[in-house]
C-alpha cells in the first residue's frame, strides 16, 4: 500500500494517464492498493485474470484496467490497453523517496579535491567520492556508498546506500543502484602455474547506459582487458552475477540468480529467468527468453523461447525418472540395433 505525500485527484490520476474516466472529477486519490485491499481514496488495478474475481467487491475509489473489464467494474474506472503500465505510471506520482533527497553534502561524507558536482547533487552520509569523479545533476548518492576515482555518473542517477562503483566506471543517465550491489569489481582472471594461481590484473571498466537498473547484492565485473558493457534500458534484478566482458544489449531483463560467464554477449529485448546460466564465450542474439534455471552452454541464434531445466516433481517420480536418464543412452543404442535390424530385414 502507498500513499502520496500531496492529495491528488481522481481528474489529476486520469490526465496523468491520458485516459477518459466515469466518476467525480474531485474525488480525492491518495495512494494505490490491490483490489481486495483498496480503501475508497485508493486507485486499484486489475492486470491479471487471476484476481478478476476481486473485481466485484473491490471498495477501490476507481480501477485501472483493460476495456474488456470495463463493463464487470462496480466503481468508476480508468480504461487502458495496458492497465499495468498504467499501474507503474502512477507508482511514479506516491513514491515518497525523491522528496527526501535534499540537495547538498552531508558533513560526515568525505568528497575528495578535483571531483565535478552537477546541480543539486544530494551526498548523504558517510559517502566517500574519489578524487576524479564527474556527478552530473540531481545524482543523488547514498549513506556509505563509495565512488572510486574518474568515474562519471549521469544525471538523475541514484546510487542508495552501500552501493560501491570502482575506479574508472561509466554510468549513464537514470540510472539505479540498489544496496549492496558492486559495479566494476575485478573479473575472475587467474593463471595456473602448476603449482598455485596467479592474479591477472583487469585493466578495463564498466560501462552502464541509460535508464539501467541494478538490484540489491549484484555484480558486475570489470572488464580484463577491454570494457563489460550494459545497454540502454537493461533491468538486472538482486543476486545476479555478470562477468568480466560481458556484453548486454539494450532493453534486456536478467532476474534474480542469474550468472553469466565472461565474454558472453547478449542480444537486444532478450529475458533471462531467475537461476539462468551461460556458460563463456557464447552469442545469445535479439530477442531470446530463456526460462529459469536453464543452462546455456552453446549459443543461440534464433530468437525464441529456451528452456533446460526440469520443473518440480514428487520425489518418487523424480527418483525413477533420473534412473531413466542414466538408462537413455543405452536404450537409444538398443533402438538404434533394433531399427537396422528391421530394415536389414
Amino acid at each position: 500500500m502507498t500513499h502520496a505525500s500531496h492529495h491528488l485527484t481522481l481528474a489529476d490520476i486520469a490526465r496523468h494517464l491520458d485516459v477518459d474516466f466515469e466518476g467525480d472529477a474531485d474525488q480525492p486519490i491518495r495512494g494505490l492498493a490491490t483490489l481486495k485491499e483498496a480503501a475508497p481514496d485508493q486507485v486499484a488495478f486489475l492486470a491479471n485474470r487471476a484476481y478478476l474475481k476481486d473485481l466485484a467487491t473491490t471498495k477501490a475509489a476507481a480501477v485501472l484496467l483493460h476495456p474488456e473489464h470495463g463493463k464487470n467494474c462496480p466503481v468508476p474506472r480508468l480504461e487502458m490497453d495496458n492497465p499495468y503500465l498504467g499501474y507503474a505510471k502512477l507508482s511514479q506520482l506516491f513514491d515518497p523517496l525523491p522528496a527526501r533527497d535534499v540537495p547538498g553534502i552531508h558533513p560526515s561524507a568525505v568528497v575528495a579535491e578535483g571531483v565535478t558536482l552537477g546541480a543539486e547533487v544530494c551526498v548523504q552520509a558517510n559517502a566517500v567520492i574519489e578524487s576524479g569523479v564527474v556527478l552530473g545533476d540531481r545524482v543523488v548518492v547514498g549513506a556509505g556508498s563509495v565512488i572510486g576515482a574518474d568515474c562519471v555518473i549521469g544525471d538523475d542517477t541514484r546510487l542508495h546506500a552501500n552501493v560501491t562503483v570502482c575506479h574508472g566506471v561509466v554510468v549513464g543517465k537514470r540510472v539505479i543502484l540498489h544496496s549492496g550491489c558492486v559495479i566494476g569489481g575485478d573479473g575472475f582472471g587467474f593463471a595456473h602455474d602448476g603449482a598455485g594461481w596467479h592474479k591477472i590484473a583487469q585493466l578495463g571498466g564498466v560501462v552502464l547506459g541509460d535508464d539501467v537498473e541494478v538490484g540489491s547484492c549484484s555484480s558486475i565485473d570489470r572488464g580484463a582487458l577491454g570494457d563489460t558493457v550494459i545497454g540502454n534500458d537493461v533491468k538486472i534484478d538482486s543476486q545476479v552475477q555478470i562477468a568480466h566482458n560481458v556484453t548486454i544489449g539494450d532493453h534486456s531483463a536478467l532476474a534474480g540468480c542469474v550468472g553469466i560467464a565472461g565474454s558472453t554477449k547478449v542480444g537486444k529485448h532478450c529475458m533471462l529467468g531467475g537461476g539462468v546460466g551461460l556458460s563463456g564465450h557464447l552469442t545469445i542474439c535479439d530477442g531470446v527468453q530463456v526460462t529459469g534455471m536453464s543452462l546455456v552452454t552453446n549459443s543461440i541464434h534464433e530468437p525464441g523461447v529456451y528452456s533446460s531445466g526440469t520443473g518440480a516433481m514428487s520425489n518418487t517420480q523424480w527418483r525413477k525418472n533420473a534412473v531413466r536418464f542414466k538408462q537413455l543412452d543405452d536404450i537409444a543404442k538398443r533402438l538404434a540395433r533394433l531399427e537396422k535390424s528391421q530394415r536389414d530385414g
